[in-house]
């Protein structure tokens, strides 16, 4: 069995009524810490053979158009305070977690910020690191990474990282998840589980 894993439901679209053969589908909550221990009780519970999150995430630039799907090769966690130079993380602090499972969409690191960045200046410093922002993937992965358990996640850009983030997630979100899904349904992705 392999495990499909969300923040919340309507991130796993059409999952949540028709899960594939094969595989268990469970929500991990939102924010990096809530996702990080959701996803180590499930994992030590159910021993999957791999997890997958599937979810949203904003842009910082152009880089990538709205509505595309992808792999994260990367989750990384930072702040804007680290890259201002206003903090620091010890130098033992793991920040960047690489995917253990290939993906069938393109690859693209994830930035995971603690909070949600809502200006255009702070979208451009993150962007640095990589084009997209989301907030679990670190404490998925870091889950995982512990309990031995390979993961991987698929993401769908549904907003533009800055002020109008939120009107924009509520707006797209639901349409990018079951695009999501459409997309990872086509590759055969759920296949073989």
């Amino acid at each position: 069995m392999r495990l499909l894993i969300s923040a919340f439901a309507p991130e796993l679209g059409p999952l949540a009524e028709e899960t594939p053969a094969g595989w268990e589908i469970a929500t991990v909550g939102v924010g990096a810490v809530s996702a990080a221990a959701a996803t180590a009780a499930l994992v030590v519970d159910r021993w999957p053979e791999a997890v997958v999150f599937l979810g949203t995430c904003g842009r910082y630039d152009r880089r990538l158009p709205l509505f595309e799907c992808l792999w994260a090769t990367e989750a990384i966690a930072t702040s804007l305070e680290e890259l201002r130079g206003g903090a620091y993380r010890p130098g033992i602090e793991r920040s960047r977690w690489p995917a253990s499972l290939p993906g069938a969409l393109p690859g693209h690191a994830v930035v995971v910020p603690p909070a949600i960045t809502c200006t255009v200046e702070g979208a451009t410093l993150l962007a640095a690191l990589g084009p997209v922002e989301h907030l679990e993937l670190s404490g998925v992965f870091e889950a995982c990474r512990l309990t031995g358990v390979p993961y991987g996640a698929a993401l769908v850009v549904v907003n533009d990282v800055g002020p109008d983030a939120q009107a924009q997630w509520t707006a797209n979100h639901v349409e990018g998840s079951q695009l999501l899904v459409g997309k990872l349904r086509a590759t055969g992705f759920f296949e073989g589980a």
